[in-house]
């Protein structure tokens, strides 16, 4: 390995790792320099992350929780220490990861960016009162608040109602018969209904015969009566009376949608529900006497709604009378600065969180990171690139590196090659993923790296890369989905054609429409029209990046179908057919053979006071997820626990003999996943695995019938060796009569393809329409296009390759 170690000094400037075991490192010895910005490259699921977060970052936080009370003391036994011999000249430090479980709708980009309570503070202080209404403070013009909700919709903007005809769907049954969808199922539903007869309601007439006052009891009514019930007497077993309460249709719908822990249940609810405008605050979310207020003649809430950048023009115009109001908007226009140079100006304040992409919550964070003014401290940021146009990744080295000029360290775990060149120091991780990695290559300057044969990343680094962006043939399409008059979020009366046959990427600067045309416009067109006898398209396959699932309990096994295999496998074994076990022993998700302690997660949260809860692993099962007796039960010598810590590439081997298992674990491996485990939960996931996840399990049932396969940036979290396994499965899928259509940032993917269409020139209002659509090179010389620049880069390198590679084979001929 090349390590380039310093010598040592008083007031050591490195942080020294030694012996780190996390996850798939192989005791690895490390020296990273504090107060430069340093980059973790490698192949996907080489051990980048484990050494950037699962040891450096957990190892400073465990230190932070050691400093803090002796409650927190109790805490580092059950989250556990990284597994390290040492590490020292480690700063605290600030992780920005990615995989952090979605916020809740009522965070929006001003909660996460603390901009709101600037705004709020502007207003209560600044804002334009009506006549004689008294001062608010600030918390009066938050929606999350009692003092500032509106109190219809609590603060919501949006509220639930429901109705007779959404209850009772089916009016000619009667109340025995089911007329009430809304009521629970099974015994619960039964007892409702014996308990309305037990009332003197008649059960057996339709539903319609009953008078409407009896019917806006049953379904509407507050009051919840006791009777006593005498259940019909059945042959078979005894029922003695027993004292039921009575509940309505509209107060059960309600209650389990508030309350439900239940997705499934709440799922349910919904169904019964509609959801509008608040009719009080028209879903501005505020109580009438903050929505008086006014700051340049628009209300706080106008004020949310607008992109950062016409925010910032507002308050740049707007006419500051008095100190306070001068102090606060200049306050406001140093916020929003970061957060437009980071390229998220289209961004409004009242957008929710859950809207944003996983990129965009990491910038957002970190443009509040550059205001908060903090030095000497380590910030360790996951993909900060992921999902950003070349254009705007100048904006966010501009960034790093004044994090780094303000006296702190940055470690990056990334795979954009303009940030990997613009480092000072480079960790690169290999040289393989999984059980092939885990071992530092190279540790020093960026240009040393070129020396390291075994390198994925000096191939790609100093070569250009190798084939990805070579010109291929141009594909003819066999027809088209053609999209007229588009009118959401910014796209404004666009016209757009999407050819069929062939390869399609989408490009534009962040927030210039491309994920509404394609997942959402686009989608739902070719959705509706699947079922017209002449429509060309037969199957649509959105495959997104959001979580395979949200709890430890999904996995890679589950999602994918293969666990009902395995489970079958062991079922079958001597020892469990002998104890007359059935499939369901040997699930976690049952009670059974899972460990109950944990209750067959393998890990027990730990609730922390002020921090995010963490999971720990268990200390019964020591995290198999099973128990004692279940492990037992062997497989060709292994147990359940063991079968599931499989890579899948180690499970390939294991099941070859076995088709179903096998079929699938392939289509995982040819996507460039064989370094997971097969019982890797979903919260460890990232959003790139997670979609070549569901592009694998797709894979695994390729169907005849004509597809179009839309994915949402396929290549983010993907080092550029990976992205070349992905791109030969996608365009696999063309050669095979099926459509692609990518959202893409990568432009070797993009020079590609077989047709491009830009959206532009700029993002939220400043974009949303067609600034250029045809082949990559057409595109490549397109006047007003942000993309274009960075495409004719991209396509010169794939011709440089082309023609060096022709005269490298002419001059071995001529030998």
């Amino acid at each position: 390995m090349h390590q380039h170690t310093p010598p040592q000094v008083n007031g050591d400037p490195f942080v020294r790792v030694r012996g780190a075991r996390e996850h798939n490192l192989r005791g690895v010895d490390v020296d990273i320099p504090r107060d430069a910005l340093t980059v973790f490259t490698g192949v996907s699921g080489s051990g980048k992350s484990s050494l950037a977060f699962g040891t450096l970052y957990a190892e400073a936080q465990r230190r932070y929780f050691e400093s803090v009370a002796p409650y927190a003391r109790r805490l580092i036994h059950q989250i556990g220490a990284p597994k390290v011999d040492s590490v020292t000249g480690l700063p605290p430090a600030v992780s920005l990861e990615q995989r952090r479980s979605t916020p809740g709708s009522r965070t929006s980009v001003g909660t996460v960016t603390l901009l709101s309570n600037s705004l709020r503070m502007l207003f209560s202080r600044a804002g334009t009162y009506p006549p004689g209404a008294e001062q608010l403070d600030s918390d009066s013009f938050s929606p999350n608040t009692a003092a500032g909700a509106c109190p219809s919709c609590h603060g919501l903007g949006r509220i639930h109602r429901t109705s007779e005809e959404l209850l009772v769907p089916e009016p000619e049954l009667s109340i025995r018969q089911g007329a009430i969808a809304a009521w629970p199922g099974a015994w619960q539903g039964k007892n409702l209904r014996d308990i309305l007869e037990a009332l003197g309601h008649d059960v057996d007439r339709p539903w319609r015969e009953l008078p409407a006052k009896e019917r806006e009891w049953i379904l509407f009514t507050e009051e919840q009566p006791v009777v006593t019930v005498h259940p019909v007497r059945e042959a078979d077993r005894i029922q003695r009376p027993y004292q039921g309460t009575y509940m309505s249709a509209h107060r059960y719908v309600m209650r389990t949608f508030a309350d439900s822990k239940s997705a499934t249940l709440r799922t349910r609810a919904e169904k019964f529900l509609t959801d509008s405008p608040c009719p009080v605050c028209e879903g501005r979310r505020l109580r009438p006497e903050a929505l008086a207020v006014t700051f340049s003649g628009r209300t706080i809430a106008e004020l949310a709604a607008l992109a950062l950048t016409d925010l910032d023009a507002v308050l740049a115009s707007a006419p500051l009378e008095g100190e306070a109001a001068r102090v606060l908007a200049e306050d406001l226009r140093s916020r929003i600065g970061p957060v437009t140079e980071l390229g998220l100006g289209y961004l409004s304040l009242d957008r929710t969180a859950p809207t944003l992409s996983a990129g965009e919550l990491q910038r957002l964070r970190l443009a509040t990171q550059l205001r908060s003014g903090l030095f000497g401290v380590v910030y360790v940021l996951d993909e900060p690139s992921a999902g950003l146009h070349p254009a705007d990744t100048e904006a966010l080295l501009d960034v790093l590196d004044r994090l780094k000029e303000a006296g702190n360290t940055v470690f990056v775990v990334e795979h954009d090659l303009d940030v990997v060149r613009h480092a000072d120091w480079l960790v690169d991780v290999g040289p393989l993923a999984g059980e092939h990695g885990g071992q530092v290559l190279h540790s020093g300057p960026p240009q040393d790296l070129a020396g390291v044969a075994e390198s994925a990343t000096a191939r790609h680094l100093f070569a250009g890369r190798e084939a990805a962006g070579t010109p291929r043939p141009v594909r003819g399409a066999t027809g088209a989905v053609r999209l007229t008059g588009v009118d959401r979020h910014n796209l404004r009366g666009v016209t757009a054609d999407f050819p069929l046959g062939v390869f399609t990427a989408v490009t534009g600067v962040s927030g210039s429409g491309k994920s509404t045309l394609v997942g959402q416009v686009l989608a739902r067109e070719v959705g509706e029209r699947l079922t017209e006898p002449d429509f060309p398209v037969r199957r649509l396959v959105e495959v997104d990046q959001k979580p395979i699932g949200r709890t430890p309990r999904s996995n890679l096994a589950t999602y994918t179908g293969l666990f009902d295999v395995v489970r079958g496998l062991f079922t079958a074994a001597p020892e469990a057919r002998a104890r007359g076990w059935k499939a369901g022993r040997f699930s976690f998700n049952v009670p059974g053979g899972r460990c109950e302690t944990c209750q067959g997660e393998g890990f027990v949260s730990v609730e922390l006071l002020f921090l995010p809860s963490t999971y720990a692993s268990c200390p019964e099962c020591a995290g198999a997820r099973y128990n004692a007796q279940t492990l037992e039960v062997r497989y060709a010598g292994l147990n359940i626990a063991e079968v599931l810590g499989l890579t899948v590439e180690s499970a390939a081997a294991f099941f070859a003999e076995v088709p179903a298992a096998a079929r699938s674990l392939r289509a995982l491996e040819e996507i460039g996943l064989g370094y997971l485990r097969l019982g890797q939960p979903a919260t460890e996931l990232s959003g790139g695995e997670a979609q070549r996840i569901k592009l694998a399990t797709e894979l695994q049932r390729l169907r005849r019938d004509h597809t179009l396969y839309l994915l949402d940036e396929p290549t983010t979290g993907l080092h550029p060796a990976d992205v070349r396994v992905l791109l030969r499965q996608l365009h696999g899928l063309v050669d095979a009569g099926h459509s692609v259509v990518v959202v893409e940032h990568d432009m070797e993917v993009v020079a590609g393809a077989d047709w491009v269409i830009d959206l532009g020139p700029g993002g939220g209002t400043a974009g949303g329409r067609v600034v250029a659509a045809g082949t990559p090179p057409e595109v490549a010389a397109a006047a007003g296009s942000r993309t274009a620049p960075y495409l004719a880069r991209a396509l010169g390198a794939g011709r440089e390759r082309e023609t060096a590679a022709t005269a490298a084979t002419a001059a071995t001929g001529k030998a």
